[in-house]
């Protein structure tokens, strides 16, 4: 086993302090998703966003004793952590790809390098899949592909594997060499090359080059020779290859035909001067596209035609997101079904463990397959990661696990099938608690999954949580390294869901979350939210529930500071904001308040002023840049003064999500962001930076044709111009869809085709117009996402982003997802 003292000589750092051999089994560079202090090592690497050395402390006091960091002094170190071993390096992420790459060099086993524009997850699970019956497979979990993914990818390798997968994703010049050196990929597979992440590169053609770089050692590289740009470089590179194309006969294979063929393409093509046919279970291009990546790797493998279509017939579809959905009794499920390797099971975990505590924590988990691993040891680390996770609640289904129950020492129930399991399902015993779902295709979870949704609307709200994480790393990219940073998650977080949100914002560790009102606060403590959280419109009934959950008022008036002091008691401390109008006009005291505030707050030494703010009145737009200026020097004349009077500094925010885009000099202590989490960039100048965060779709209910001059809809203001096709579809104004979007105004995005509605808005439907279109009952509808944006559509009806996202009703439900 590899030992502290090995990994100092590998990656060749100063040994700051050396107190114990200890071994290196776990490789930890995020705080939070510490599970075993004993053998973990904590790489604090230092990224645009957030810097591990931060954690330290919190680690050590945790019970690690091993860290690799870039900064500090060495007798600092030595006295904060005198019990831990500390390696100083200069750049503590490439510290572990060296480390990762001497793990790698330790196997000599074939090893499959993957890159390429799209589908380098897809083919890398499908592969491992359809190699499971000959090699014991390790691979990359889920999208590992980034320069830290990809070394803690290649630290699986262990002695039983026979054959490993790892993927690579590059976004600009000088990244990819690095990922070589820590993959040493045997032979590759180049998927395809496409737009993303163009922004990151002069051309095409460097795009290319750098992602070539992956295969400079392979011994063959599979790719489709109908990418001329790509085949033009292999060629160039002299990279020995095994080609496939649709329209080169020279290729290795070539594929003559693919047609559909009900669910499913039958493919023609021709291998080594033989035509043979065989069937692939899907019918989209990407899927098609990256099948036959798969088919070309198993003919190389000489495998016979009728074990391949055996083997193809049970791929399925990957889950590339893990959901979480509202479930009965108060539950919350995060849907894993179809995705039981073992790195995607401690992924899984460490997102139930970072969910609020709602009762327990709940795992229902199958046999794991083609993990590579001997059944005693797979299941040992089973247990270990699920007890080390803090799991309370085990129900594992499958006859292997079952063999290993006694390995679980936390309360467990087997069942040897699924079948078992509903028919023992009992919904009373699952009550306020989140539930991960996490299983095998084979086991079927889906009706897991199913017996444990509430039955509600059919329309959902999707709501990417990496998007908001995206957003918020933008936003925090702008600001000073002290910058505090306050969320508006008030108005059911525009939209997206109060908690779900609020707890994403806590484990990424922002300062302070703001809601509208004391009974959204309570919400979220009840939740297991535990950040300050400012109300900023409380009423003189609310005080009571404030100070029971801790809230903390905003105060804008002297009436309201008069109302509150009323319910202080001396032996309390009680955390107050107060708010300064400066030219909204509508909430906040004025400079003639200052002599009769001060004189209460003396009064009350009790009630501490913590933050001072104002808010801008027109930092959105470009035109009222003087009078946000003037705003600002009357805010922080008035902010001198409060502390003046105070005797003490207070916390100062005045710019919002548009300020802190147009205004960066004036950040003060804190700054509030709202509607820029949610992909609105509200100056506009900076829109495609961010991610859209939210999807509103819905199903079709049913589908028929009119004719020229029938009406539709109530008033009849749907009138066809000609014979039309047209779709009801389950959303209406009671959902949130504007009534504004009736007669043409508002569009559905139908198999790829916007569609516009036709006659009035319904307060549960609507109808749209799908002439020309293969719609059927049960087809998806999207109202709103990337493709039809909610900038566009609230221009479209003369309102505002806010508007459109905080007006979509609670019984439309919310599914959260990470990808």
């Amino acid at each position: 086993m590899l030992t502290f003292q090995q990994l100092a000589s590998i990656v060749k750092g100063t040994l700051v302090q050396f107190v114990q051999e200890l071994p290196v089994v776990h490789l930890l560079t995020d705080s939070r998703k510490l599970s075993q202090p004993t053998g973990s090592v904590f790489f604090a690497i230092k990224g645009k966003y957030n810097d591990g050395h931060k954690y330290l402390q919190q680690l050590y006091n945790q019970g690690v004793r091993a860290f690799v960091v870039e900064q500090g002094q060495p007798e600092e170190l030595k006295l904060q952590y005198p019990e831990a071993n500390i390696l100083q390096v200069k750049d503590s992420l490439q510290a572990l790809q060296k480390l990762a790459a001497w793990h790698r060099a330790q196997f000599n086993i074939p090893v499959l390098g993957i890159t390429g524009s799209n589908g380098k997850t897809i083919v890398k699970e499908w592969l491992a899949q359809l190699l499971s019956p000959d090699e014991l497979v390790v691979k990359s979990p889920r999208s590992y592909n980034s320069q830290l993914g990809v070394p803690l990818s290649v630290w699986q390798m262990e002695p039983n594997h026979s054959f490993a997968i790892f993927e690579a994703g590059v976004s600009q010049p000088g990244e990819m060499e690095k990922l070589q050196q820590v993959i040493q990929p045997t032979i590759g597979i180049f998927t395809n090359i496409g737009s993303a992440h163009d922004e990151g590169f002069i051309s095409r053609q460097q795009k290319i080059e750098e992602k070539l770089k992956l295969f400079k050692n392979v011994e063959l590289l599979f790719y489709c020779s109908d990418y001329e740009d790509l085949r033009n470089a292999v060629q160039t590179h002299k990279i020995n290859a095994f080609t496939w194309s649709r329209k080169q006969q020279q290729a290795d294979l070539h594929i003559k035909a693919t047609t559909p063929a009900g669910h499913r393409t039958i493919v023609v093509y021709t291998y080594k001067g033989e035509k043979q046919r065989l069937a692939i279970p899907f019918t989209d291009e990407a899927s098609i596209e990256n099948a036959l990546h798969c088919l070309a790797v198993l003919l190389y493998r000489n495998l016979p035609l009728a074990e391949i279509q055996d083997r193809l017939d049970r791929l399925h579809p990957i889950a590339m997101r893990l959901e979480m959905k509202e479930a009965i009794n108060g539950c919350y499920l995060i849907d894993d079904t179809y995705n039981n390797d073992l790195g995607g099971l401690a992924i899984a975990l460490d997102l139930l463990v970072n969910q609020p505590q709602r009762g327990s924590r709940t795992v229902i988990l199958s046999d794991l397959l083609e993990s590579g691993l001997p059944e005693e040891k797979l299941y040992a680390k089973v247990a270990e990661l699920v007890q080390a996770r803090g799991v309370e609640r085990l129900i594992a289904i499958g006859p292997t696990i079952s063999k290993y129950k006694n390995m679980f020492s936390l309360p467990a129930t087997f069942y040897a099938a699924t079948a078992d399991f509903l028919k023992h399902f009992n919904s009373t015993e699952f009550r306020n608690e989140v539930i991960l779902v996490k299983g095998a295709r084979v086991f079927e979870f889906e009706k897991i999954v199913h017996a444990f949704q509430q039955k509600v609307h059919g329309t959902v709200l999707e709501v990417n949580l990496d998007a908001l994480v995206h957003n918020l790393n933008f936003y925090r990219s702008k600001l000073a390294p002290d910058t505090k940073l306050m969320v508006m998650v008030k108005a059911f977080a525009y939209g997206s869901g109060s908690f779900e949100v609020a707890n994403l914002l806590q484990f990424h560790r922002v300062d302070y979350l703001t809601v509208a009102y004391a009974d959204e606060g309570v919400m979220l403590r009840e939740h297991g939210i535990t950040l300050p959280i400012m109300v900023m419109n409380p009423s003189a009934d609310s005080f009571a529930k404030i100070k029971q959950y801790n809230l903390e008022p905003e105060i804008y008036s002297m009436e309201l500071l008069r109302a509150f002091i009323t319910s202080v008691e001396e032996s309390a401390t009680y955390k107050i904001h107060l708010k300064l109008d400066t030219g909204m006009h509508r909430l906040g005291f004025v400079h003639e308040d200052f002599n009769d505030l001060f004189t209460v707050l003396q009064q009350y030494p009790q009630v501490q002023v913590v933050s001072v703010f104002s808010h801008l009145a027109g930092a959105d737009e470009a035109l009222h840049n003087d009078y946000s200026q003037l705003q600002i020097a009357q805010f922080r004349q008035m902010a001198a003064e409060v502390e003046a009077r105070l005797g003490s500094k207070v916390v100062k925010h005045i710019l919002n999500s548009a300020g802190i885009v147009r205004f960066p000099e004036h950040q003060l202590d804190m700054v509030r962001l709202g509607i820029g989490l949610y992909g609105v960039e509200a100056t506009g100048s900076e829109q495609e930076a961010l991610r859209p965060v939210s999807v509103l779709k819905t199903t079709v209910s049913q589908v028929k044709n009119i004719r020229q001059g029938d009406t539709v809809g109530y008033s009849r203001k749907g009138v066809a111009d000609a014979d039309k096709t047209i779709a009801t579809i389950a959303i209406g104004y009671a959902d949130g869809y504007d009534r504004r979007f009736s007669n043409g105004v508002g569009h559905a995005i139908l198999h790829g085709k916007r569609c516009p509605v036709i006659g009035n808005v319904c307060m549960d439907m609507c109808m749209i117009d799908v002439t020309g279109l293969p719609v059927k009952a049960g087809d998806e509808a999207i109202l709103f996402g990337p493709q039809l944006t909610l900038v566009e559509l609230a221009k479209s009806i003369g309102t505002i982003p806010y508007e459109l996202l905080t007006n979509v009703s609670t019984r439309v439900k919310r599914v959260f997802f990470a990808e």
